[in-house]
């Protein structure tokens, strides 16, 4: 059982190797016999983390998934878990640089897969392949065949995942191996940028390093956030037992507008704060922006439970507090 990770250093990757290196400590082994995780710059990040050197069980990989002459072409996967791409830092990238970041490489990958024996291959793609929520849905199905406006270059991420996970099924078809899709939502933890657009981290910023909790807009978008060691579950899950050719929603079903979770997380980390919100809220808006999976599908398969969100918020506070 040998398991190769693109993105293995990213916020995905970072959770996948907190939930192996917990995993060795309980057992004395990680979920897979190998670990290779593939990294533009391994030595800088085994720098910043150095309690994942020097592992018997995990390798880095200096590769891009960009150039496949640098993939681990001569070595043999058994599962392949491609979590690779820019998506804290995406504004040094053009759109096109974007999309080919995503579909290009995924394509790589999925190469990489056919000629190194994978026989299972998962890609994170993202609950924005679904386009904008309908104003009359509760939560997000994975059935639901919506998708983003295809003329508007605001779109690329969510339009590019929606050309991986098509890559997925042509691949898988042709070469014979298993391919699943995780569509990926919204997540905290405490590997998640604070100084990015992640409300939630900037809420948590805020609380702890701040003299007010800021909300940006108006407050009224409705989100819900996983922590991240469930979601390294949910992919390690759905990455051993997810069914072939099929796509799952990963996240929490627990709403909340944007409003609500500032209030949340000053109740649970700086009460002495303010929270300001920005701008004032339109009364009754029918085409409120609302980001929610429907997590139904992935539970009845069994997937492993999700903590709720003030639980989630303070486990995040209270590793980031350790740390620093």
């Amino acid at each position: 059982m040998k398991l190769l990770i693109s993105g293995g250093t990213g916020f995905f990757g970072k959770a996948l190797l907190r939930h192996f290196l917990g995993r060795a400590l309980e057992s004395g082994t990680p979920d897979f016999t190998q670990i290779v995780v593939l990294s533009r710059a391994p030595r800088r990040f085994l720098d910043r983390h150095p309690e994942f050197d020097g592992l018997s069980w995990l390798r880095f990989h200096e590769g891009d998934i960009l150039s496949p002459q640098t993939l681990p072409h001569t070595d043999r996967f058994s599962h392949i878990l491609h979590a690779a791409a820019d998506s804290t830092d995406a504004a040094r990238l053009t759109p096109l640089e974007r999309y080919d970041q995503i579909a290009a490489g995924t394509r790589h990958m999925l190469e990489l897969a056919a000629t190194t024996g994978a026989s299972r291959f998962l890609l994170t793609s993202s609950g924005g392949a679904y386009g904008p929520q309908p104003a009359d849905m509760v939560a997000m199905p994975e059935h639901l065949h919506s998708m983003p406006d295809p003329l508007n270059p605001g779109n690329v991420y969510s339009l590019a995942k929606r050309q991986a996970e098509h890559l997925c099924a042509l691949y898988a078809a042709q070469y014979g191996f298993e391919a699943v899709v995780a569509r990926c939502f919204a997540f905290v933890g405490e590997d998640l940028p604070l100084n990015a657009h992640f409300a939630i981290g900037n809420f948590i910023r805020d609380a702890l390093y701040g003299q007010e909790i800021v909300v940006g807009g108006d407050g009224s978008p409705v989100r819900s956030y996983m922590h991240q060691a469930d979601l390294a579950q949910w992919l390690m899950f759905l990455l051993r037992d997810g069914k072939a050719g099929e796509a799952y929603n990963v996240g929490s079903s627990e709403a909340v507008t944007v409003a609500e979770l500032a209030g949340l997380v000053r109740e649970l980390v700086a009460p002495d704060k303010p929270v300001r919100i920005m701008a004032k809220a339109v009364a009754d808006n029918p085409g409120r922006n609302r980001y929610i999976p429907d997590i139904s599908k992935a539970q009845a398969l069994g997937a492993p439970p999700v903590r709720g969100l003030r639980q989630a918020i303070a486990d995040t506070v209270q590793s980031l507090r350790q740390r620093s």
